[in-house]
């Protein structure tokens, strides 16, 4: 098992390393009745844009042709031609934040297993439209048109006695590669061409709803407004840094809401996770109880916001290690490095050592800060949150600084390779 919070391209050596220790189990360890994998379907490393699709390829060369290869995929997966063409069932999540993981590995195993015992004969195809971004962003927290396709989907797949599995794909639009982009991949027991038809009329209705959003974000000012006006005792204020999401590729270390909270200073704010191991560092050396004056944040870019100057008491001292026990991902564990929770007048940041999204309560528990009990909670995430920090807060805020790699629009990141014309890119 391997992960990675989502960043530049994967190494060479890394790639190498991970696929390498996969095809060797396949190539000494056989002979096998199937394969299940469980990959997340937007991988770009140096060498290979379509990452997934260099891993199966190399499967395929030992397995051969008559080995039945399931996958699990994120629902923001950017299907390729050649993941379909390789894999006999690729089965996505339907829910974002992503709670039902379980639910549909047992959905492919199952599939995986009719197969190798004869009883189907899996066949995957895959259609995608004019467009790199789709289904806002895929959200299942509200009614929305992630929702309204994944229903179209539902009843096809009821329709038709044919299909096996469904799943709608919001895709991953930061990735530059020519098939970004949200698609619709059908499994079918037996290659159906007619069955094509039925995915790009689920395009289509991706296409139509394009425009459609459950979520608007906030500036930073008008998110200190709100706060500012929260109902004394009320549970507490939740906010995303939306702009600034490792999830999606963000650093971590952007500092305009960190510092606009230091600002304000409302008693009872907590922040995670700044990513800054140098900080994180300073704070272990200096020791818990200790004062510390630092340059926090905005390291890697600046330009994203520029380092904070600031002054703290140093609360306390972690390994960042900690087990997510909310509703997506339980009992995953992560390993933050050497972490630390730094007081700055009234609000409260967990510093850590490498880059995560904060989406489940323990990034605040494992530090001894219990969430539901504070005034402000801010994360540095885009909507996985909700599942965690949802059902504590009286209000969800989503702010976008414009300040991060994750802001919405799109027009100002430099695409070289995605397939042109696209929306929003080009096309209206």
């Amino acid at each position: 098992m391997a992960d990675a919070t989502p960043s530049g391209p994967v190494s060479d050596e890394a790639f190498r390393t991970i696929c390498g220790e996969i095809v060797a189990a396949a190539r000494d360890e056989g002979p096998f009745d199937g394969v299940l994998l469980n990959l997340h379907g937007a991988m770009v490393a140096e060498h290979h844009d379509d990452g997934e699709g260099a891993v199966l390829g190399a499967l395929r060369e030992v397995l051969g042709p008559g080995v039945p290869i399931a996958a699990t995929l994120d629902l923001h997966a950017n299907v390729t031609d050649e993941m379909a063409r390789l894999a006999d069932i690729l089965v996505s999540y339907r829910t974002y934040p992503h709670v039902d993981l379980y639910e549909v590995g047992t959905e492919a195993a199952d599939l995986l297993a009719r197969a190798m015992a004869g009883e189907i004969r899996p066949h995957t195809c895959v259609a995608r439209g004019a467009m790199i971004f789709a289904l806002d962003h895929g959200r299942t927290t509200a009614p929305g048109p992630m929702l309204e396709v994944l229903d179209l989907a539902a009843r096809a797949k009821a329709a038709n006695p044919a299909i096996l599995s469904i799943s709608i794909n919001a895709g991953f639009s930061r990735a530059d590669i020519e098939q970004c982009g949200p698609s619709a991949v059908i499994v079918s027991d037996g290659d159906a061409p007619a069955l094509r038809e039925i995915a790009a009329d689920l395009v289509d209705a991706m296409w139509q709803r394009r425009h459609q959003q459950t979520v608007q974000t906030i500036d930073i000012g008008q998110a200190m407004r709100r706060i500012a006006r929260r109902a004394p005792g009320a549970k507490p204020t939740v906010i995303a840094d939306f702009a600034d999401n490792p999830g999606g590729g963000g650093y971590g270390d952007a500092t305009g809401l960190l510092g606009a909270l230091i600002e304000a200073d409302i008693p009872g704010t907590v922040f995670a996770t700044m990513f800054d191991p140098h900080v994180a560092s300073q704070c272990h050396h200096a020791g818990v109880g200790a004062t510390l004056s630092a340059e926090l944040g905005g390291k890697i870019d600046p330009a994203l916001g520029a380092p904070l100057a600031v002054t703290g008491r140093v609360e306390r001292l972690t390994d960042g290690r900690l087990i997510y026990d909310g509703p997506r991902g339980k009992g995953i564990s992560i390993e933050m490095g050497p972490s630390a929770v730094l007081a700055i007048g009234n609000v409260r940041v967990v510093l850590a050592s490498r880059r995560f999204q904060a989406l489940d309560r323990q990034f605040f528990l494992h530090a001894g800060i219990d969430p539901a009990a504070q005034a402000v909670v801010a994360v540095k995430s885009a909507q996985h949150f909700h599942a965690a920090f949802g059902p504590i807060s009286s209000e969800v805020l989503v702010v976008d600084a414009g300040a991060g790699l994750t802001s919405d629009d799109l027009r100002k990141l430099s695409y070289n390779k995605v397939r042109r014309p696209v929306f929003p890119l080009d096309l209206d």
